[in-house]
């Protein structure tokens, strides 16, 4: 015989659930006011962030499947309702904390800036597909799409245009996808404007970039992805003020009129005092279903690259990857599902998994220690 429900056991199985959002416990968050339970009918009272909070049919769904777990429970009636203004206040302040730039010297977050010396070479496609393979790894990843003129990161990681980030108090909560909690330009653009251009000039940038690190609210993050724009202009510079112990990852293309100008922008990162990861070459020549090979942008420009950069620093900056060139690299990056997910056994996605793999496996953090697997 099954021994009665209690309030107790429900509020356990609560603990359990997340808020899609924010992804930390409802208990957490404040976010319980209260458990019932009246024979085999648990009744929970729920408070949402902000009215019409748009993960509430999620935590609504969440909240009753975790009370329907519970020994005893045949019923579970979740009711929602919304915080007051000082509640809301006081729980911003808390996941705000005290630090002004979250990923600072002090920060165990390992921070990768995604950069390359022209655009065209698919340096957005590595840092969305390389974020969605770190997160089907278990580890908490972010990306933030500093490549203001030329976003594209919700399009590749197939964030709808009607998904906009909650502002919880002016507090940014951004969107996930396939894992991968993502801020872009893009999503602050009404739907029916995401392809139109932003014009805008140095100092809006920089603020641009500053109000991504310092008010979107990411949580703890094993690892965040900068998709930094093309060259050495002025972002670049803020990310070096910013971001002052990010490494640099720099992407080429295979021909030498690519790999000249990709060497720049890790020699400018270097300048800025940020350390280079290593590069990673796409469109790498190609193996056909003949056995022949596709040689298209020619070959050895990343190789080259990372032997120039390794002379300049003075320091080994290894070739991380080759990406080949990939019909289904691009099909999925068109269809807003990452090639690691929507293809796994495809080459491309084969190398992309492998640089997830090389980034997950260096040290990381104040202590040189490596990154965790969740489980």
């Amino acid at each position: 015989m099954t021994a009665p429900a209690t309030a107790e056991a429900v509020r356990a199985a609560l603990g359990r659930v997340l808020d899609p959002e924010i992804r930390r416990p409802l208990p957490d968050l404040d976010m319980i006011d209260g458990v019932t339970v009246d024979g085999s009918t648990a009744i929970v009272d729920l408070a949402l962030t902000i009215v019409g909070c748009p993960a509430a049919d999620r935590i609504e769904r969440d909240a009753r499947a975790a009370a329907l777990s519970v020994p005893g429970v045949d019923r579970a009636e979740v009711r929602l309702a919304v915080m007051t203004p000082e509640r809301r206040a006081a729980l911003t302040e808390r996941l705000r904390g005290r630090r002004r730039v979250p990923f600072g010297p002090d920060s165990l977050t390992r921070v990768l800036a995604v950069t390359s010396g022209k655009g065209g070479v698919g340096k957005s496609t590595v840092t969305a597909n390389v974020a969605v393979a770190l997160a089907e790894r278990g580890l908490a990843v972010g990306v933030v799409d500093a490549d203001v003129h030329g976003f594209s990161i919700p399009g590749l990681l197939g964030i709808p245009a009607d998904v906009t980030p909650t502002d919880l108090d002016g507090l940014i909560l951004p969107p996930v996808a396939h894992g991968v909690k993502a801020i872009s330009i893009g999503m602050f653009l009404p739907p029916d404007r995401r392809d139109g251009a932003v014009a805008w000039r140095g100092p809006m940038l920089h603020r641009t970039l500053n109000q991504f690190l310092t008010d979107v609210h990411f949580g703890d993050l094993d690892v965040l992805l900068v998709d930094a724009p093309p060259g050495t202009g002025d972002v670049a510079i803020s990310l070096g003020q910013l971001l002052p112990t990010a490494e640099v990852i720099v992407v080429t293309t295979p021909q030498p009129a690519a790999a000249d100008v990709a060497v720049r922008s890790g020699l400018v990162a270097r300048q800025l005092g940020q350390r280079i990861a290593g590069v990673v070459e796409t469109m790498s020549p190609a193996v056909l279903p003949d056995g022949s090979t596709l040689d298209l942008f020619g070959s050895g420009g990343g190789a080259a690259v990372a032997a120039r950069l390794s002379d300049e620093v003075g320091e080994p900056v290894p070739l991380l990857a080759t990406v080949p060139l990939s019909v289904a690299l691009r099909a999925a990056g068109d269809a807003g599902t990452p090639v690691v997910l929507q293809d796994p056994d495809d080459a491309a996605a084969a190398a992309l998994r492998s640089l997830a793999a090389a980034v997950a496996a260096r040290p990381r953090g104040l202590a040189g220690r490596r990154l965790p697997v969740r489980t």
